[in-house]
């Protein structure tokens, strides 16, 4: 039987918004990725994470992981390692492809590492 998550509410707060910004992610001086579609997640205590559509991430850079982990809230994560400039950041990257109903929204964006990746929003 597939899992079916857990419903965010108020012990467990998640909201998914337009970022109404534009969001870069940078590997040193590169730019691996710019957008003005990207989504805020915030979730309970968390830092807010920025989610870019997966297809403003230049693909160049990433390769598929064997990593996946599990979230009770959002689903089965799937990572990529981003590779710029010979240098290997394993699992920088993860994207929920089938995220649960409360946060479908996610679904085909990516959130990046902060302490692999620089993301800044910008007006």
């Amino acid at each position: 039987m597939a899992e079916q998550g857990r419903t965010p509410g108020t012990a467990h707060p998640i909201t998914v918004r337009p970022a109404d910004t534009r969001v870069v992610a940078r590997v040193g001086d590169r730019v691996i990725a710019d957008t003005t579609a990207a989504l805020t997640l915030r979730e309970a205590s968390y830092p807010p994470v920025h989610y870019l559509p997966l297809a403003d991430v230049d693909p160049e850079v990433l390769r598929s992981s064997p990593t996946t982990t599990y979230c009770p809230y959002k689903g089965t994560a799937t990572y990529r390692t981003v590779t710029v400039d010979g240098t290997e950041l394993v699992d920088a990257l993860w994207v929920y492809e089938e995220p649960y109903p409360a946060v479908a929204e996610i679904a085909g964006y990516a959130a990046f590492y902060p302490d692999k990746v620089q993301v800044t929003a910008r007006e």
